[in-house]
């Protein structure tokens, strides 16, 4: 059976707060992030039905036509992921960061099927304090995500999954450091082709306020 996906997109206007203090042009890095993480969940065997919580315009009208959406409520980041989840509705349900550029399709695929083997598990974060995937095989998941998530979803049951920590799903950009890491290895075409028209100056920056 396949997985529930739920990928939580926050307001282009807002997102990246810390990425914002050492660069312009990130609401459009936040979207190519988000356009990266949903193809390769969409081109991924084991994923089915797709949610995508957001209530950002931007957001609704980039994602390809067909994306499931369930409006944010506007309470923040858990709020956002127990909308989603109650929209996916029973089965197996995976939760998934939308800041994982460099995620493919078979490192996706991959850790789903660790993750079948367990009935509550987690992704940590490459700092290995963090989450970027929760799942479950069908009992209730209640998002604890934020600094020092890991052990938070780790008392409520969730297994750490032994993802290596250069896997790109561990691979969340929340700083310049983490995207000067991620340069380092495989980012998706979004991003590289958002990342290429930010290099070439004033005009690849203005698209954050335009």
């Amino acid at each position: 059976m396949s997985w529930n996906v739920v990928i939580p997109v926050k307001s282009l206007d807002t997102a990246k707060s810390r990425l914002r203090r050492d660069r312009s042009g990130v609401a459009d890095l936040a979207l190519a992030f988000a356009l990266d993480t949903l193809s390769a969940v969409r081109n991924s065997r084991g994923a089915g039905t797709i949610i995508v919580v957001t209530s950002d315009v931007r957001v609704r009208t980039a994602f390809p036509a067909g994306t499931l959406f369930v409006d944010d409520p506007g309470l923040g980041l858990n709020p956002a992921v127990a909308a989603g989840l109650h929209g996916a509705g029973p089965g197996k349900v995976a939760v998934v960061t939308a800041d994982l550029p460099g995620l493919t399709a078979d490192e996706f695929d991959a850790v789903l099927a660790d993750a079948g083997r367990h009935e509550r598990a987690m992704v940590a974060d490459h700092s290995g304090h963090g989450t970027t995937m929760l799942t479950s095989l069908g009992g209730l998941i209640v998002p604890r995500f934020g600094p020092g998530s890991r052990w938070r979803h780790e008392r409520q049951g969730h297994v750490v999954l032994p993802v290596p920590q250069a896997s790109a799903v561990r691979r969340d950009i929340d700083t310049a450091e983490d995207l000067a890491a991620a340069l380092r290895n495989r980012l998706g075409p979004e991003t590289l082709k958002t990342l290429a028209v930010a290099a070439t100056g004033p005009a690849g920056s203005a698209a954050e306020t335009g």
